[in-house]
């Protein structure tokens, strides 16, 4: 199998050498480069290049503020009235999946890849990634950081400066370093 087969199957890959992967990325950070410097107010051009970045998003139903990245794009997907505010990296190696109408605050980061722990493997390229999955009405707010295989319940807000390593359900409240419930809402 091919490494970008064995990323969106979950298996261990080499990121940093198959030049299937490097190429999709180059392409994509290229389009992302592109979208970042268009004007706010041409919104017919942003909306053409969001939809070469997000292939499975429906563009004109979300707003993506600049600056904005992903690694691959497609595996992005996108609710209905999601807001996604300034400097958000989505590292897309597998399924990063928003429910609708998700706030996203500025610099947030959602991260699928995992490096071995071992040096060898981890310098010769190798990573797996695990998908992100995100409910309906979930609020991040700045500087959130969620990690690789996270599921995040509807209605559920993720304070400022959270770092989420474990599920969180729906309707609460959650914050801190690593991030917990705080109460329910």
């Amino acid at each position: 199998m091919s490494a970008k087969g064995d990323m969106l199957a979950g298996r261990w890959y080499n990121a940093n050498f198959d030049l299937e992967l490097i190429n999709e990325r180059v392409l994509i950070k290229d389009y992302c480069l592109q979208y970042n410097n268009l004007p706010m107010r041409d919104l017919i051009h942003r909306r053409e290049t969001l939809r070469e970045i997000l292939p499975n998003v429906e563009v004109e139903r979300v707003e993506v503020l600049s600056p904005f990245m992903v690694d691959y794009g497609y595996n992005v997907y996108m609710g209905d009235g999601c807001f996604f505010n300034h400097n958000i990296y989505l590292m897309d190696c597998a399924k990063i999946h928003f429910g609708r109408k998700c706030f996203v605050g500025p610099s947030c980061g959602f991260y699928t890849a995992i490096h071995p722990l071992d040096v060898n493997k981890r310098n010769e390229g190798f990573e797996m990634a695990k998908p992100i999955t995100i409910g309906d009405n979930v609020w991040f707010g700045a500087n959130v950081i969620v990690l690789p295989g996270v599921t995040i319940g509807n209605n559920s807000v993720i304070g400022a400066g959270a770092v989420v390593t474990k599920d969180i359900p729906d309707n609460v409240l959650a914050f801190g370093n690593p991030c917990k419930v705080i109460r329910k809402i």
